[in-house]
């Protein structure tokens, strides 16, 4: 089954981030502990692609989630994985961090990983 998944390119994530403070959005990054600790979108929450089938339940159907990871593969499966849940205001970072760093964006360390 084909699964339409909705996609920010990376300036688009970074004015969605400057202009929407509003807490309008969550971005989570589903990198491993050792990927994230080069650097992430900022603001962007942890939780490894592994643990969102047993952590779903942690988002709200009615946000927005905006997941991220280092080529946009896996984070493509973690939006696969919530429509398939119900969720329908999932978006992936297209191209992932590679696509963040390539246009020049910040990628703030962690404070703990």
């Amino acid at each position: 089954m084909y699964w339409n998944i909705k996609e920010l390119q990376a300036p688009e994530l970074s004015d969605w981030l400057e202009n929407e403070s509003d807490g309008a959005f969550r971005v989570i990054d589903v990198r491993e502990p050792s990927e994230v600790r080069s650097g992430s979108v900022p603001g962007a929450e942890h939780i490894p692609l592994a643990t969102v089938p047993v952590r779903f339940q942690e988002f709200d159907r009615d946000e927005t989630l905006v997941f991220v990871c280092r080529s946009g593969a896996r984070s493509a499966q973690a939006c696969m994985f919530l429509q398939q849940q119900g969720f329908d205001k999932v978006y992936n970072l297209s191209g992932g961090m590679q696509a963040w760093a390539a246009n020049g964006l910040p990628a703030p360390l962690p404070q703990a990983v």
